[in-house]
């Protein structure tokens, strides 16, 4: 027998053409250790992976999943099954038998990814198949040319066709990585490990491996877009939507590490997991389009991670088939002694000193708060807040809302490891730096390996430059391949003031392009700006001067589109909002560039279809293109924020010798303050006029 769902899943799943969905259902996966493997590529993070999940898809306000209808295969975690190949396939078959036409299913797989000879090379495009592996995976066999117990991606990809052949719609997130490529640590207190397993690890031959490469379908082109492994091919019928989510593209690995960073109840934690879900409670109500498009502005703006997650399928159906709404964030307040409790956390943005209003009703506007709350303790999934009001008079149904968000513009730096050449030439430079107060107020050090950390300083001594300070990210790893593009400041030649101006130069630069980036992320969801934008990528003919038209391709998604130098990068925007907008087009560089490139006013109806900008070789890697709409008053000057640009952060550096918009950027880097806060809430008698960040990713690439 089928049990009854609440009446608010019910109602919250609605998509065109689809059945009223009735039931939610989720299978679970994380595999953590690997009795056929060496030790030490074991790892501690997926079940804490599908802890989290599980979790949040009870308490999520979208479409709460009942308890009875989350299976978990994790080893890790008492009272699961672990997620060996037989349980993996009975999990989905029992899935397959129970569903029906308007079910919802989430899948999630945390654990390890890698990839073997494909049994046909020629039908995947670099020879090789993707595989997920159980913990019970065993070595390779060479007689039948397959790892013992590996589920390969084409399996998986019948396995979640059977599921939308009952007419159920799929969301299924990987958090694993199939890349073996060698990586780089800065050291670290924290723990770090990546998700990848080398063939090798597996005993493929080597020869095996080079074989299926070399009869692969690799394309010559370097822009030419991943495939996503994983995807069954799009059916018609009545097959249920897919939406598929992938930490890494195929060539990528992906970490896990302490999550929350910097918290001091984090555990190790997928990346991509803990960002997804600490997203997706931030803001409710949000597309899948715009949950990867959230996700990559925290990757970097946090600098999580250089992997590029993949995202594919119906993206612009609302997460949990809901209806996308208004970001108001409040949840049901309960006493608990003289504080009130709500069950939100971390994962939804809160953190001690945050404010709540007290509402008697979760309509009402905020104005009729009865009081300020302000958080003291707070966990993942729970807070308690305390404020100035006789809680014996607490009417039921009271709310505590959230209705600023405050963004921290200040970045945190790692010193270097103590021990080494560069680590001494750079205690010394510190002093300078503190005492001529070169960083400003925003740059603050930390000690290597403190987990709070937005850079890290790292030295290699095995590197081609070991007397170097390499500017690593938060999780302090990169692909050895991708070290050349890292900044980076040679130590030996340089005396301490040189050195001091020239790595608080760098970080000023990379903090302001940064904060530039975490604006937008908080303004995104408060704007009523309504704006429809699109990238287009096309190609510069030298001879004529010109874009041939045939060559512009748009793109409107949250992956990240490749181009190479002569690529040119256009937009399309169009103002569907009642009023005139301004708008300014900013490119935030690999190299922390900041480039004004044009701006203009768009009155309501308006269309633009321009290109912008000529990719170069100055630079390689995550660019991004900021379009920032701003509300505009009738008879004024059109917004102008060229006052934002700045030079490139230098691979490798040489010595060298308000109000409104315009205030909020100020504190974001180009002033001097360290904090600012953006509204988050609709329930306003009058709505402040907050701009729109639209931001584009792409991936600047050798030819």
């Amino acid at each position: 027998m089928r049990k009854t769902v609440s009446a608010l899943a019910l109602l919250a799943f609605l998509s065109p053409g689809a059945a009223l969905a009735r039931e939610a259902h989720a299978l679970l996966i994380g595999a953590s250790t690997y009795p056929a493997l060496d030790e030490r590529f074991w790892l501690k993070g997926p079940a804490n992976d599908v802890d989290l999940v599980a979790r949040y898809l009870e308490s999520n306000p979208a479409m709460p999943f009942d308890s009875d209808n989350i299976t978990v295969l994790a080893d890790g975690l008492a009272g699961h099954e672990a997620p060996t190949l037989a349980a993996i396939r009975a999990g989905f078959a029992a899935l397959a038998e129970e569903v029906e036409a308007g079910d919802f299913v989430y899948l999630h797989f945390s654990g390890h990814g890698s990839q073997m000879p494909a049994a046909d090379p020629a039908s995947e495009l670099d020879g090789l198949d993707e595989i997920f592996l159980p913990v019970d995976i065993g070595p390779w066999e060479d007689t039948v040319g397959q790892v013992q117990n590996a589920l390969v991606d084409d399996e998986i990809g019948a396995m979640i066709d059977a599921i939308r052949a009952r007419g159920a719609d799929v969301w299924v997130v990987f958090d694993s990585c199939h890349s073996g490529t060698a990586t780089r640590a800065a050291p670290s207190d924290e723990e770090v490990r990546m998700r990848q397993l080398p063939p090798g690890a597996l005993r493929i031959p080597s020869a095996a491996m080079a074989d299926a490469e070399s009869r692969s379908r690799a394309l010559p082109d370097p822009r030419a877009r991943a495939e996503a492994p994983v995807v069954p091919a799009p059916e018609g019928g009545e097959m249920g939507k897919l939406v598929a989510f992938f930490a890494a593209q195929t060539n990528e690995t992906t970490p896990e590490q302490n999550m929350p960073r910097g918290k001091a109840d984090r555990r190790l934690q997928g990346v991509f997991t803990y960002t997804l879900f600490e997203t997706l409670a931030e803001r409710p109500g949000i597309t899948y389009r715009q949950l990867g498009q959230e996700v990559l502005r925290k990757y970097g703006t946090q600098n999580l991670a250089r992997t590029t997650p993949l995202f594919e399928g119906d993206l612009d159906l609302p997460v949990f088939g809901r209806t996308p709404g208004d970001r108001i964030l409040q949840w049901g307040a309960r006493r608990q002694g003289d504080a009130l409790r709500l069950d939100a956390g971390q994962l939804h943005g809160l953190s001690a000193g945050t404010d709540l209003l007290l509402l008697a009703s979760p309509a009402d506007n905020d104005e009729a708060a009865l009081a300020r709350f302000t958080v003291d303790e707070v966990t993942t999934f729970s807070a308690t807040a305390s404020g100035d009001f006789d809680l014996d008079a607490l009417p039921p149904g009271a709310v505590l809302r959230k209705v600023g968000t405050a963004i921290d513009l200040s970045l945190t730096v790692a010193l270097p490891a103590p021990g080494s050449a560069p680590a001494a030439a750079f205690d010394a430079a510190l002093e300078v730096i503190r005492q001529e107060g070169l960083a400003g107020p925003r740059i603050r050090f930390v000690p290597a390996g403190d987990a709070s950390a937005d850079l890290r300083l790292a030295v290699f001594d095995d590197s081609p430059r070991p007397d170097a300070l390499w500017f690593m990210s938060a999780a302090g790893i990169v692909d050895v391949s991708e070290l050349a593009d890292i900044p980076s400041v040679a130590t030996g030649d340089k005396t301490p003031t040189e050195l001091a101006e020239v790595v608080a130069d760098n970080l000023v630069r990379m903090a302001r392009a940064i904060n530039l980036m975490k604006v937008g992320a908080a303004t995104a969801a408060a704007s009523a700006v309504q704006v429809e934008a699109r990238m287009v990528r096309g190609r510069f003919d030298g001879d004529s001067g010109t874009v041939p038209p045939e060559t512009r391709v748009a793109f409107s998604g949250a992956n990240v589109p490749k181009v190479v130098p002569d690529d040119t990068i256009g937009l399309r925007l169009t103002n569907t909002t009642d009023g005139p907008v301004d708008f300014n087009i900013l490119y935030v560089g690999s190299d922390f560039s900041i480039s004004f490139m044009d701006n203009g006013r768009m009155q309501p109806g308006d269309t633009l279809d321009e290109d912008y900008i000529l990719i170069t070789d100055a630079s390689f890697g995550r660019e991004r293109v900021i379009v920032v709409f701003s509300p505009a008053e009738p008879q004024s000057a059109v917004e102008d924020l060229s006052f934002l640009t700045q030079d490139a952060v230098e691979r490798t550096r040489a010595a060298t010798a308000r109000q409104g918009l315009k205030g909020l950027l100020d504190e974001a880097g180009f002033g001097q303050t360290t904090r600012a806060a953006i509204s988050l809430s609709r329930k306003k008698k009058t709505p402040d006029p907050v701009p729109l960040f639209v931001q584009f990713e792409l991936e600047t690439v050798r030819p």
